[in-house]
């Protein structure tokens, strides 16, 4: 293997991680504060009795905002379109691409979650008219499927397996933000979950296709070495 090859193999996966966390100047976080569901009592006029009015739909923030429920704290960065990232732990079929989402999330909880598992982040953060999201992962370390202790901010990418001409570069994506409810067991079983997610707001973000995203950087790092390596002088010490 020749000198420095296989410390860019161990490199790749990082570095096709950093096409994610290469944002251009990040949205300034705004304090958005959690929106509950509100009933509505009016007074009806004819009958003088009580009418219960339907509960308003999710509300609506930026990318970059934040948002707060009981659950997470959630900031939407940004949405990628990229061939692949199965460091994320994300497989794809013939045809098909990785629609990834940056997003900032704090465990609000007393306990530690995990970000794949039922109540996590995959239910937490859905996009309207796909599927539940594949796989969350750590963008700092490409960790999979992440613990996430109370208080400690994670930034990590939750991805999606898309049809590779479903989505193009500027396309905008409806971003859902779920507030979920707390269980808590009881008889013959025990311990807590997290449960029934509810839309709560609700966000527009345009997407940024990458391509390939690491291979295409180490092209572009292998073509100016290239160019600046000494020329062989082989030719020239025969002569």
């Amino acid at each position: 293997m020749a000198p420095g090859t296989e410390e860019q193999a161990h490199d790749a996966p990082e570095r096709r991680f950093a096409w994610l966390r290469a944002a251009s100047d990040r949205v300034p976080t705004r304090w958005f504060a959690g929106i509950g569901t509100v009933l509505v009592l009016v007074v009806t006029a004819g009958f003088g009795g009580l009418a219960a009015v339907e509960a308003p739909g999710p509300g609506e923030i930026e990318a970059g905002d934040e948002y707060r429920n009981d659950q997470y704290a959630l900031t939407v960065e940004r949405a990628v379109l990229i061939d692949e990232l199965s460091d994320a732990g994300i497989s794809l079929e013939e045809g098909q691409r990785v629609l990834a989402l940056v997003v900032e999330a704090e465990n609000l909880w007393s306990e530690p979650l995990r970000a794949t598992l039922g109540g996590g982040l995959l239910d937490a953060v859905t996009i309207d008219g796909l599927p539940r999201g594949t796989s969350v992962a750590r963008v700092d370390d490409a960790t999979y499927a992440p613990w996430m202790q109370p208080g400690v901010p994670l930034e990590v990418v939750i991805t999606w397996a898309v049809d590779a001409e479903e989505f193009a570069d500027g396309d905008r994506l409806t971003v859902v933000l779920n507030d979920q409810s707390l269980y808590t067991a009881s008889f013959v079983s025990a311990g807590s979950s997290w449960t029934d997610p509810v839309p709560a707001v609700t966000l527009a973000v345009a997407i940024e296709d990458v391509g390939a995203g690491a291979d295409t950087e180490e092209a572009d790092d292998a073509t100016a070495a290239d160019a600046t390596a000494p020329a062989d002088d082989t030719e020239g010490a025969a002569g």
